[in-house]
């Protein structure tokens, strides 16, 4: 499958945090001909394991989204919703909405509201319905929603929600596909509940007890008018190799293996270093004894808005360079 098209099949597929049930069976379906091994834990963490005689390498990218939660059915039929992860609220108004059955809707603030004190609990979903009764015949408290936006091709860009993370989903499947014979043992892991608190890759880190773990991610750029320097990466300037994030230092010796790689196979590549935010690489350096953890990450505006937007050339240098990582011979530790 095209590039573009994967993560367009990907980024439509519903799967809020905590309720990852149809990202993972079509993960799965897409994974199997190139696994030896598929299995899910007890957290919900799809675990494809392609053998090797060589040191374990773990590759994490979560398949959860940020989404909502029906907190409330009033009398005229409205939802009130809280946060499934960092909705920015603010950015998301007016914005299609589904609910896991199907039944599409808006996210709308009240008209009283001022939008530049907007807070959560002053939106609504707004489901098309006359009254509770006939919206507690469509959903219950508990029942979850995502952003409703397909997924478009700008010239060399992406444009779609959920890019964080599905985009690392379609790399790691891609990378799947391009490894023949690999000297390492290799687990590619799409996590669970990585938006509730990095909870997913924690377990399978656990489980896998990798040698070698590898978070493949989203990360802020630095190429935005106004931008705070809160990133280092830019659009269109290759796969971007993480030094830092709000969850770890990467290790050195990663660090310098994928620098290497990326200048050995002619991999655009930058430095991400992000003062903000994590990702599941984090759980994984620390997990039992401790791992030797980084990251590859894709440089992505407005993440966590229902339009992130990300550059496919650069997505391509991602998915070369973890088939990379995953045949370079490494070091047993």
């Amino acid at each position: 499958m095209e590039l573009f098209e994967l993560i367009q099949t990907l980024t439509a597929a519903y799967g809020p945090a905590g309720d990852e049930g149809e990202i993972r069976d079509l993960i799965a379906g897409l994974a199997q001909p190139y696994a030896d091994e598929i299995t899910t834990d007890v957290m919900g963490n799809l675990i494809v394991h392609k053998k090797g005689n060589g040191p374990k390498v773990m590759f994490s990218a979560h398949m959860d989204s940020i989404g909502f939660m029906v907190t409330r059915v009033e009398k005229e039929g409205y939802l009130r919703a809280g946060r499934l992860g960092g909705i920015p609220h603010k950015k998301a108004v007016c914005t299609p909405v589904r609910l896991k059955n199907g039944r599409r809707g808006v996210f709308a603030p009240e008209e009283k509201a001022d939008m530049g004190q907007l807070k959560l609990d002053e939106c609504y979903l707004d489901i098309g319905v006359k009254d509770e009764a006939e919206a507690r015949s469509l959903v219950q408290v508990g029942d979850t929603a995502v952003y409703d936006v397909p997924a478009r091709q700008c010239g060399q860009n992406v444009i779609s929600p959920y890019l964080d993370d599905r985009i690392a989903c379609a790399i790691q499947l891609a990378a799947l596909e391009r490894v023949k014979d690999s000297p390492n043992d290799l687990y590619f892991v799409f996590s669970v509940q990585e938006e509730l608190g990095i909870r997913g890759a924690k377990t399978a880190a656990w489980a896998i007890d990798p040698d070698y773990g590898i978070a493949v991610d989203v990360t802020t750029v630095d190429d935005t008018p106004g931008s705070e320097k809160s990133g280092t990466s830019r659009l269109g300037k290759g796969a971007a190799v993480k030094i830092k994030d709000n969850s770890l230092m990467c290790h050195p010796q990663v660090v310098a293996k994928l620098e290497e790689l990326a200048q050995q196979q002619n991999i655009p590549v930058q430095r991400d270093i992000i003062q903000m935010g994590g990702t599941d690489a984090g759980a994984i350096q620390s997990t039992r004894a401790g791992v030797y953890a980084g990251g590859i990450s894709i440089p992505t505006r407005y993440i966590h808005t229902p339009q992130e937007m990300a550059d496919l050339g650069d997505t391509e240098a991602c998915v070369r360079l973890v088939a990379a990582f995953a045949q370079a011979q490494l070091d047993r530790p």
